[in-house]
Order: C-alpha cells, then structure tokens, then sequence
C-alpha cells in the first residue's frame, strides 16, 4: 500500500527533528517530511518580514506538496498549516491541528500582540537566546511538559536573529484573521488539545463548530504540548482518523482574505 505524503509542521523553538518519534510510529500510514520552519535551525528567514514574510513561506510549503498531503501543526505549525489549507486547499487532504488558533478578529488586538513579539524579538537580540529560553520554558503553557535534556537542546542551538525574525513572520499578530474562511474549508480537519489548557481547548471548540468537516479531541491530562505530554495518545487519535473515511470532501477554491 502506497504511503501518504505527509508535512508536519513544528511549533515556535522546535525543529522538524522534534516530530521524528511521532513520525517513525506513524510511518506505516505516513511519508513524512519535517522540514525546519523559517528562523529555526539553518532555515533561512524569508527575504521580507512581517505578512510579506508568512504568505512567502505559506506559498514555499505548497511548492513543497508534488500532490495532496496530510498537514499537521502544533502551535505555531497548526496555524502555518491552516493558512496553507486556506490559501492552497487543494494541496492539503487533511489537516491536523495540535493547540492552534484561526487568528485574531480585532485590528487593536493583532496589533498589540505585534507588539508583544516585537519586544520578545528584541530581547532575544539584546539578551541572547540563553536568556530567553529560560524565560520562555518557565511559561506556564509549558509547565506540563516534561523535562527532557533533548528538548531543551534543540530549543538552544537556535540563533537569537532566526528566533527573533520567526516572531516577526509568524507570530498571532502577523497572521491574518482565518476564521471567516473556517465555514469554506471543506478539509477533513482534527484539533488536538489538552484538557488542561484552557485557552487551546476552547478554541478548537469554536473552531470544529465553523468547520463543516472538523473534529475535535481532548486528552485529559496534557496541556499545550499534547504530543510531548501524552505522545501515545496523540499517536492513537491522528492513525484513527488517517483511517476514516470520509464521503463529503470537496476542497474549496484558493481564498485570500
């Protein structure tokens, strides 16, 4: 049996190394490709920042996809690979979304969040990125994760200008507003969070009621980083609905907002 194309897309200080466990459980459904995300590791910072910056690196993932592809993002990647569903729908087969957001409805609110990241960029600038790490894991979205020395690796050999050039491509306030375009997206879609992060669950709540084929999926007793917290759980749910069947999907055309 021929495998699926698959693109995972990791969150904000991961790399595509991060999903290397997840991807050798599901390798007998999935081909996957984990490619770094613009500013982390070697991969290079789009040529222009700010919304230029996210829909260049949207439409260089597309290029990637040779024919139609599981998506699946966490955090970040969640919301990288529903503006590749949205802007590219017929690239994408199906979509997992792991702790993501369609986006900001309010102009005030995405330009305060702008400004938020702008000053995160500017203190890994300043500081370093050993500073900011620090600050960062000591967030309590993160306060459920578990130790683990690979983890904080991979989030240190980064460097300050990619880091700080990522929250200017990528981050909530940069990204534009995709929930009017949620009730358009005929996509197979499963959001993946965990009970314990609030903000996340109610989200992807919201987010499965716009979607005409959304489903959403909770464990219990992870927080944002379900597939770093309960990984065999995670692991369960994306194989059940790789295997479902699905008799009503009818990819949009590309929309722009």
């Amino acid at each position: 049996m021929a495998l699926t194309p698959a693109l995972f897309l990791h969150g904000f200080t991961g790399s595509g190394a991060s999903w290397s466990p997840l991807a050798a459980e599901l390798s007998e459904e999935l081909a996957a490709r984990c490619p770094d995300l613009p500013g982390h590791a070697e991969a290079a910072l789009p040529a222009r920042l700010g919304r230029e910056g996210f829909e260049a690196t949207i439409a260089a993932l597309a290029a990637q996809l040779c024919e139609p592809a599981i998506v699946i993002g966490y955090s970040q990647g969640a919301r990288l690979a529903l503006a590749l569903a949205v802007r590219h729908p017929r690239k994408v087969s199906r979509l997992v979304l792991e702790s993501g957001t369609a986006g900001l409805v309010r102009h005030r609110d995405r330009a305060l969040r702008r400004a938020e990241d702008e000053a995160r960029a500017s203190k890994l600038e300043t500081h370093g990125v050993e500073a900011f790490i620090e600050d960062w894991e000591r967030l309590p979205l993160f306060a459920s994760v578990p130790p683990s020395p690979a983890l904080s690796r991979r989030r240190r050999s980064h460097s300050a200008a990619g880091l700080a050039g990522a929250l200017r491509c990528f981050g909530l306030g940069v990204q534009p507003n995709f929930w009017p375009q949620l009730p358009r997206l005929h996509v197979p879609t499963l959001l993946i969070t965990g009970g314990r992060d609030e903000k996340f669950t109610a989200l992807a709540r919201k987010m499965a009621a716009e979607l005409p084929l959304g489903w959403h999926v909770t464990v219990p007793h992870a927080g944002h980083a379900v597939h770093l917290e309960a990984p065999a759980e995670w692991v369960a749910e994306v194989r059940a609905f790789i295997r479902a069947r699905f008799s009503h999907e009818h990819p949009e055309q590309e929309t722009r907002t």
